[in-house]
């Protein structure tokens, strides 16, 4: 029965990663056909990761609270040692003005997100909260650049203007596609989890791991053929300012849609020390000479095994 219920996790990871990729690219065409202003398309876009938002409001709405705070605590690991470990080991990742603000920014957003998750509860006030941090965040960093923030799928804001003579309809029906994918793509993954187990350890332990690493693999691909196509500053800049989309907007909309409380609070405590020292680390490594070369990558991804048995431990 196990190797049914991990089928179906399988699956729902493999629709959330082709919904998001089919969502996000024709989401950027249909909002450049219906004049959308840029402001309104760089929220929707800017370090988007709705894999994770949807994954993660999934668990919200099923009442499995252990999975949704995995999930963005999870996935956020996974970025700052294995996206960036493959990225920096493929070829140097360069840190320089375009991706370290971005990266910094991270920083006390992820400190602030811990401590509203320290207590193993995130209010919908709270989820408020780290969504108005969010918009704040694409917004001071639009008037820093005087322009549209280069994170995550904004990317597709290029190709999207080479494509506005395609028909709206069918566009949006596209978007509509890939918001269907993901929405049952989650619902198999939560599903799957819960069908494992209704323990609320072990939930936790496995969206920390398993979940977050699934819905995080967009991200370890993105990375890995932009250092291969020669480290474009702008895809990297999307992969750590997802970080910050994840710890504001994800969790936000995950308890805007349900409170989230989850009864041990201690399962989240050493996860989350992790989850902020792996951005540090990553940060740190790069200073010196504001890039992340193949040795800081081998240091990622090393870390990565021993996050993951750490994650395992007792609280």
């Amino acid at each position: 029965m196990y190797l049914l219920w991990l089928a179906l996790i399988l699956l729902g990871v493999c629709l959330i990663v082709w919904g998001a990729e089919l969502f996000a690219e024709h989401l950027a065409v249909a909002a450049v056909r219906l004049r959308l202003s840029a402001f309104a398309l760089a929220l929707l876009l800017a370090g988007a990761e709705p894999e994770e938002l949807a994954t993660a409001v999934t668990a919200s709405l099923h009442e499995v609270p252990a999975i949704a705070l995995g999930d963005v605590i999870g996935a956020n690991i996974a970025i700052c040692l294995v996206a960036l470990g493959i990225g920096a080991v493929t070829a140097p990742l360069p840190f320089g003005k375009g991706v370290m603000p971005y990266a910094c920014a991270g920083l006390p957003l992820g400190i602030m997100a811990s401590y509203i998750m320290w207590d193993g509860a995130v209010s919908r006030a709270e989820g408020l909260l780290l969504v108005a941090l969010y918009i704040m965040f694409v917004a001071v960093i639009w008037t820093w650049e005087r322009k549209p923030p280069a994170l995550g799928e904004t990317e597709e804001l290029k190709e999207a203007e080479t494509k506005a003579n395609s028909p709206v309809s069918k566009e949006l029906g596209l978007v509509l596609l890939g918001l269907l994918a993901m929405v049952l793509g989650s619902i198999a993954l939560v599903e799957g989890v819960r069908q494992i187990t209704n323990v609320e350890e072990t939930q936790t332990q496995l969206s920390l791991s398993v979940v977050g690493f699934a819905t995080a693999f967009e991200l370890v691909v993105l990375a890995w053929s932009s250092a291969r196509r020669g480290a474009v500053e702008v895809a990297i800049a999307g992969v750590v300012g997802s970080f910050a989309y994840n710890v504001t907007m994800t969790l936000g909309t995950a308890a805007i849609a349900r409170p989230l409380q989850i009864i041990d609070a201690r399962l989240l405590h050493l996860p989350l020390v992790i989850m902020v020292g792996c951005l540090a680390i990553s940060i740190m490594l790069a200073v010196p000479k504001l890039v992340l070369d193949r040795r800081a990558g081998i240091i990622l991804l090393s870390l990565y095994p021993l996050a993951v048995i750490a994650i395992f431990l007792p609280p």
